[in-house]
């Protein structure tokens, strides 16, 4: 008999057959994406910091791919490198502020009205910054480094997740089924576990998917701006700074990560569309 594992990886492959070729290619992308994040630096053919002035600006070749830069580095192994910090630092934003804006929604649920009201304000507030603004003159405060980066879009961007679980969980608990439920008496960590946080994380898985994609170019931004990461670490923001005086002249080294950033962007934004008109496809059932 055929292991559980294999059953299920066949199940996988039978709704992978059963997209569209657009979603397919959006999927792979997405997957090729991680997996070169997750083994970027073993796939690197050369040492993404090791300086050779004598290739500096070197065109794309067989040699290097995407051709070398200013400092003779390949700019095909900065991108690997690159894509492990960029994408594992995109991620741990999504989750700091998916965290924070978790344990505010959850806590304006359960806390009673005035907590619902004070924390509401809160987010209204929180949203009606510019969140990029925030983010910058965080960064620029904490001292521009990766981490700050980080730390100061993972503190700006929670209240958007806040405000969409918050309305998740408010719906749900104006089910009936909850009503009776609390009537007799069952307890509220209960109703949680069992009820209200399964129903909203559709809706969240949804839009951190988005967020990914979102914040990979922000996080871009920020380093282009220079209070993310410095020269000469190869993260894509950085690798448009370090490229921005050589566009006539290199123009590789800076369309190769514009184009990845891009298309990294694009793909994860695509990927949280297609599970959106999944969920309301299920949402919907046959007519």
């Amino acid at each position: 008999m055929p292991s559980a594992a294999f059953v299920h990886l066949a199940g996988v492959f039978r709704s992978f057959m059963r997209m569209g070729i657009f979603d397919r290619i959006v999927l792979g992308t997405v997957v090729v994406v991680i997996v070169l994040a997750l083994f970027g630096p073993l796939l690197a053919p050369y040492d993404s910091l090791r300086s050779d002035i004598v290739n500096a600006f070197q065109p794309p070749s067989a040699a290097h791919w995407f051709g070398t830069d200013q400092q003779g580095r390949d700019v095909l192994s900065r991108l690997l490198v690159g894509g492990q910090i960029s994408l594992l630092s995109s991620v741990a934003i999504v989750a700091l502020f998916a965290l924070i804006g978790v344990i505010v929604a959850t806590t304006a649920t359960l806390g009673g009205r005035w907590v619902d009201q004070v924390l509401m304000r809160a987010v209204d507030v929180g949203l009606a910054l510019p969140g990029m603004v925030l983010a910058l003159g965080l960064a620029a405060a904490l001292g521009p480094s990766v981490q700050s980066a980080i730390i100061a879009l993972g503190l700006s961007g929670w209240p958007a997740t806040a405000r969409l679980l918050r309305t998740a969980m408010a719906e749900t608990m104006a089910q009936p089924y909850i009503e009776g439920a609390k009537v007799l008496g069952v307890p509220k960590a209960r109703l949680l576990l069992r009820h209200i946080w399964p129903n909203a994380k559709d809706v969240l898985v949804v839009q951190w998917t988005m967020d990914v994609g979102v914040t990979i170019v922000v996080l871009a931004s920020l380093s282009f701006l220079g209070v993310g990461a410095q020269p000469p670490t190869p993260e894509w923001g950085a690798m448009l700074t370090e490229a921005s005086g050589q566009i006539g002249t290199a123009w590789w080294t800076f369309a190769a990560p514009a184009a990845t950033i891009t298309v990294t962007a694009f793909a994860f934004g695509l990927l949280g569309e297609m599970l959106q008109m999944r969920d309301g496809q299920v949402e919907e059932g046959p007519l």
